[in-house]
């Protein structure tokens, strides 16, 4: 299979269905963002610190997930072919839910605003946060934009809007894993 195909080169590219949509589509951008959130994913799996394995499961289930909310975002809701590319279940934001409150247990009370910052993998995952709420907005312009039904999008966007979430509190169990502060803001 050849990766290259010619047949972007004029700015639009295709959807799942086949339709063809201009590259700066609200809903390209959308999965673009997706996309670019798994690659930071894979990077802050690079600069984990050791003894993460629980933390690694964790983020290549993300990561699959990904996959399936780009997959959703590539189609268009009332679409036949929508019924392939399914909206994530709910219990997919629960799976964050419960690892966020896995984490947060471990993690003194924040009781102050912090600083992206401190160790490597916390500065990844505060990355990662904030394409991700990028993903989400550009997710939401999509659900706003289309047909009145935008219930097949409903896992994608609580599954984004939990995600972001859950890379806040990563960062901090990051930075507790490496004895390295959060830094607090003092305004």
């Amino acid at each position: 299979m050849k990766i290259y195909t010619g047949g972007g080169d004029r700015g639009r590219t295709s959807l799942f269905s086949g339709e063809r949509i201009a590259k700066d589509d609200a809903r390209v951008e959308a999965y673009g963002d997706v996309d670019e959130l798994n690659s930071l994913l894979g990077a802050l799996i690079a600069a984990l610190p050791e003894d993460c394995d629980d933390r690694i499961r964790e983020l290549q289930q993300i990561q699959g997930d990904l996959f399936r909310v780009g997959a959703c975002l590539a189609t268009s809701g009332d679409d036949p072919s929508f019924e392939t590319t399914r909206d994530l279940p709910l219990e997919s934001a629960r799976f964050l839910e419960e690892a966020i409150d896995r984490m947060d247990d471990q993690l003194p009370r924040l009781n102050r605003f912090i600083l992206p910052g401190g160790h490597p993998a916390a500065c990844w995952s505060h990355v990662a946060r904030c394409v991700c709420r990028r993903a989400e907005r550009h997710a939401v312009r999509i659900v706003r934009q289309s047909a009145a039904d935008s219930q097949p999008y409903t896992g994608t966007l609580t599954y984004l809007n939990r995600l972001s979430d859950y890379l806040f509190v990563l960062a901090r169990f990051c930075n507790q894993a490496t004895h390295t502060s959060d830094i607090s803001w003092t305004p």
